[in-house]
C-alpha cells in the first residue's frame, strides 16, 4: 500500500534514487563475485586458488574501521561517485588476462573491490540520514537488504549464463556499467553536506579507534553490536555445514544446496520488507532478539530428515539473519554523531561480518569430525543466548 512503510520510503525522492543504485550496483556485484571463482577456475583447475577469490574480497573487511575513516574526512556523496567511478575504471584490466600467467591481476583487482566495497558501505551509512532522515532508515535499511538479496537470486545464475557463452569479459563489462550507472545515481541525490571541519584527533588508525571507542562506551550499542557478532559467528558455522546438511541429513545430491539456498534468498527479502515496521513496533533490542531467535530455531530444525522443513528453515534463516544487520546498523545510525559516523558505521559493520568470514573455516573444520546432527542442535542453543540476553532488558521503539 502507497501509505505504507514501503509507500513512504518510496514516496521520498532520494530513498528511490539510492535503492535504485542499490539495485544496479549489487546486480554486477552479485554476478562478479560468482563469476570471478569459476573464472579463476577454468583458467588454474584449481579448487584452492578459486575459493582464494573469496578470501580475496573479504581480505579488506578487518581494516573497516580505518578505511570507514574516509567517510568522515570528505563530503560523502562526490566519495560514493569517485568510489564508483573508480571502480568501473578499474574493471576493464580483468580484461587482460587470458591465461594462468596474469592471474595476480584477478586478486589484485578483487582486493580493491572489497576495499572499495568497506568504504562504500560507511559513506553510505553516513550519508543516509542526511539524504532521507532518520525516520525513515528502518524502513530504508529494510529494503535495501531486500533490493541485495533479490540481486543475488537474479544475478548469479545470468553472471554464470554470460560466463559459460561468452567468457568473463561480458560480466567484467556488465559489473562496471553498472558501477559507472550507480555513480550517476549517487551524483543525482539531493543532499546538503558542508564541507568537513577539521576532525579532532589523528588520521588513520588513531582516527579508527575514535569510531571504535565511541562503538565499545555506548551503553545502548555495544550489547547490540555483541550479539549480532555473535549470531554472525554462528552463521558462518551454519553456513559451512550446508553441504553436511544436504548429503547426511536430507541424502540429496550436492545441487540440491542451491535450493536452500534459494529458499534462505527468498526469506532475505521477505525479511527486507518487513523489517522497517517491526523495528518501530519492537524498538532494536526485541527486534534483534527476535531476528537471532529465529535463525537459531531453523538451525536447530535442520537436523531433521525433511525437504520441507530444511526449506521452511531456510526461509527462517533468510528472513532472521536480516533483522540482525538492519538492527544494529540502525541503531548506530540513530546514535552516533555525524562527525563519528562513518567509522563508526565501519566499525560495527567489522565486528559483524569477521566472526562470520572466520566462523565459515571453523565450521569447516568441525563438520569434518562431527556429524552435523549434533552439531546443528548445539548451534541453535548456543544461538538463543544473545537472544535471550538482549531479551533481559529490552529497549524502547527505535528513535532518532
Amino acid at each position: 500500500m502507497r501509505n505504507g512503510s514501503t509507500g513512504r520510503v518510496l514516496a521520498d525522492r532520494n530513498a528511490r534514487l539510492y535503492l535504485s543504485g542499490v539495485v544496479v550496483s549489487g546486480f554486477g556485484s552479485a554476478g562478479m563475485w560468482l563469476v570471478a571463482g569459476v573464472w579463476v577456475k577454468s583458467l588454474t583447475g584449481s579448487d584452492s586458488l578459486a575459493a582464494l577469490t573469496v578470501f580475496a574480497m573479504w581480505a579488506p573487511v578487518p581494516a573497516g574501521p580505518v578505511l570507514g575513516a574516509l567517510a568522515d574526512r570528505t563530503r560523502r556523496r562526490p566519495l560514493l561517485v569517485r568510489v564508483n567511478l573508480g571502480m568501473a575504471a578499474l574493471l576493464p584490466v580483468l580484461l587482460l588476462v587470458d591465461s594462468g600467467g596474469r592471474l595476480w591481476l584477478v586478486f589484485a583487482v578483487l582486493f580493491v573491490y572489497g576495499a572499495a566495497g568497506a568504504v562504500q558501505d560507511a559513506a553510505e551509512a553516513a550519508l543516509l540520514p542526511r539524504a532521507v532522515g532518520k525516520e525513515l532508515l528502518g524502513d530504508l535499511n529494510g529494503l535495501r537488504m531486500t533490493a541485495n538479496e533479490g540481486m543475488k537470486l537474479i544475478a548469479p545464475l545470468t553472471g554464470a549464463a554470460l560466463f559459460a557463452r561468452f567468457g568473463g569479459a561480458p560480466v567484467v563489462v556488465l559489473d562496471a556499467v553498472t558501477f559507472a550507472l550507480a555513480a550517476g545515481v549517487f551524483a543525482l541525490l539531493r543532499v546538503r553536506e558542508e564541507e568537513p571541519p577539521e576532525r579532532t584527533g589523528g588520521v588513520g588508525l588513531s582516527g579508527a579507534r575514535e569510531g571504535a571507542r565511541y562503538v565499545w562506551r555506548s551503553a545502548a550499542l555495544r550489547p547490540l553490536i555483541l550479539a549480532g557478532a555473535a549470531a554472525m559467528g554462528l552463521a558462518g558455522l551454519n553456513g559451512a555445514m550446508v553441504y553436511a546438511v544436504t548429503d547426511d541429513v536430507l541424502g540429496r545430491p550436492p545441487a540440491f544446496t542451491g535450493v536452500l539456498y534459494a529458499a534462505q534468498g527468498a526469506g532475505s527479502v521477505v525479511g527486507g520488507v518487513l523489517a522497517g515496521p517491526l523495528l518501530r513496533r519492537l524498538g532494536e533490542r526485541r527486534f534483534m532478539a527476535t531476528g537471532i531467535a529465529l535463525f537459531a530455531v531453523a538451525v536447530g530444525g535442520r537436523a531433521l530428515p525433511c525437504d520441507a522443513t530444511a526449506l521452511v528453515c531456510g526461509g527462517l534463516i533468510g528472513v532472521g539473519l536480516p533483522w540482525v544487520l538492519v538492527g544494529a546498523l540502525t541503531a548506530v545510525q540513530h546514535r552516533t554523531p555525524d562527525a563519528l559516523l562513518g567509522r563508526a558505521a565501519a566499525t560495527a559493520q567489522t565486528l559483524l561480518f569477521v566472526p562470520n568470514a572466520l566462523a565459515l573455516a571453523l565450521g569447516a573444520a568441525l563438520v569434518a569430525v562431527v556429524d552435523v546432527r549434533v552439531l546443528l542442535p548445539l548451534l541453535a542453543a548456543a544461538g538463543l543466548v544473545p537472544a535471550l540476553v538482549l531479551l533481559r532488558r529490552p529497549g524502547g521503539p527505535a528513535r532518532p
